[in-house]
């Protein structure tokens, strides 16, 4: 029997009806793709939308915790006052001033100077120590010797450091400074005096080593505030 066409009021009963299992109910296709549409691109926009808001919250999030850049430092030079060394007076017979008696205020105070011998000619390297007990204004508060080892081509140190002197000399006894050979181990005491050849006494007796002899020792005399290399031993 053919199908009779539907009344208009049939059509909307159906589509009005609830869903009846095993009774087909009309559906508009078109209605539904663009629904379907509207869902997909709604839940995108909202992803895309969630993703957004959330990586901007980390990277505001991460920039508040990073610590702030330090500043660019810029070297700025410093000038360093240079002190000049003080020059190494040469003692001659015409000009035998190797010092004032300012220049070595405090006891174990010591200058490098040149001495002259006027008997050999030689230019011999000599230093000048203020002792302790003496007088500034006397030459017994002085002494100057040759540096180098009398019979040898070694030249002598003055040690003001009393540890070293205790390490690298094996000196144990040392409670001041003192002078020493390095290639015999050698130690001079400056405050004691050893008989050398003819007699004399001579300052900077040898308390440790196997040297023959105490340092040359160079005259001085102390004239107004200026203090005079003389004679060489």
């Amino acid at each position: 029997m053919p199908d009779q066409p539907q009344s208009p009021e049939n059509e909307r009963f159906k589509a009005e009806m609830p869903h009846i299992p095993g009774v087909a109910q009309p559906v508009a296709k078109t209605t539904g793709l663009r629904r379907g549409g509207l869902l997909v691109v709604g839940g995108l926009a909202a992803v895309l939308g969630a993703v957004f808001v959330g990586g901007h919250l980390i990277s505001k999030s991460q920039r508040a915790e990073a610590p702030p850049a330090p500043a660019a430092q810029i070297e700025v030079p410093v000038d360093t006052p240079s002190v000049p060394d003080l020059p190494i007076p040469t003692a001659t017979e015409s000009d035998p001033v190797i010092a004032q008696v300012g220049d070595l205020p405090k006891p174990w105070d010591s200058r490098r100077f040149t001495f002259r011998n006027r008997n050999t000619g030689e230019n011999v390297s000599a230093l000048l120590i203020r002792l302790p007990g003496g007088s500034a204004a006397q030459a017994s508060g002085y002494w100057a010797l040759g540096l180098k080892a009398a019979y040898s081509s070694c030249q002598l140190e003055y040690v003001q450091d009393i540890a070293l002197m205790r390490s690298d000399y094996g000196y144990r006894e040392a409670s001041h400074p003192m002078l020493g050979n390095p290639c015999s181990r050698t130690v001079y005491d400056p405050t004691k005096y050893a008989s050398i050849p003819g007699g004399a006494l001579a300052r900077g007796a040898i308390v440790q080593g196997s040297d023959l002899r105490p340092p040359l020792g160079i005259e001085l005399r102390v004239k107004g505030r200026e203090i005079l290399a003389v004679r060489m031993e």
